[in-house]
């Protein structure tokens, strides 16, 4: 089964004083480069004071579009560590600013290095994190005086096997959801026929990249 880099759930902001020098930190979840170009334009007009806000991106399912700015800074010393950082981290789909104002002491260049650096590992320290994973849609067609039973069957199974639940829909029966690995399916196929003495099956459907949180 093919694997992802992960991504965050939600914005973190995060401030780490040097030497007077304040780096304030924002990590963003973004679906494209323009969204975190948009991004980026919002912090840049938020903090229009600031003498430096550098950034990194990476984006795609696969983390295959990355770029980064020093926005003023000595070359290498921002952008690049900071992009670093998310590639070690295997995380895609976010942009990450920090902003600098300037203390009144130079840092010199591995001093910037490692102060950009930590600015991000720090502000990623504090963000939820979300795994991509690839899972198989499948369904469960029940009547509705026997659904109750089956969401605790399937919840129990998503429990104990790292699947997900979707909604129940109800038309003319009751039409439970799922998530499933696709080693896992097999597996599954079986563990429902057991519990239903073989009266109910599963019906596969599409394959998927999913957000799933962390925990």
């Amino acid at each position: 089964m093919r694997s992802y880099p992960d991504s965050i759930a939600a914005t973190v902001e995060h401030e780490l004083v040097i030497k007077k020098s304040r780096f304030i930190t924002h990590a963003i979840p973004v679906r494209s480069v323009p969204e975190a170009d948009a991004a980026i334009a919002h912090i840049r007009t938020r903090y229009w004071d600031a003498r430096h806000n550098c950034t990194a991106m990476i984006t795609g399912v696969l983390g295959d579009q990355a770029r980064s700015s020093d926005d003023g800074e000595p070359s290498g010393t921002a952008g690049m560590p900071m992009l670093e950082v998310l590639r070690r981290r295997e995380l895609t789909d976010l942009v990450v600013i920090v902003t600098r104002y300037f203390g009144g002491i130079k840092l010199g260049a591995g001093g910037l290095v490692r102060a950009y650096s930590s600015a991000v590992s720090e502000a990623l320290d504090l963000a939820a994190i979300i795994h991509r994973r690839e899972l198989v849609a499948v369904t469960v067609e029940v009547p509705y005086a026997d659904a109750g039973r089956y969401e605790n069957v399937l919840r129990d199974w998503s429990g104990r096997h790292d699947a997900v639940m979707d909604e129940t829909r109800y038309a003319a029966s009751a039409v439970l959801g799922m998530r499933v690995s696709p080693d896992a399916l097999d597996r599954f196929d079986a563990d429902l026929a057991a519990a239903s003495g073989g009266l109910v099956a599963a019906h596969r459907g599409e394959v998927s990249i999913i957000d799933v949180p962390v925990g």
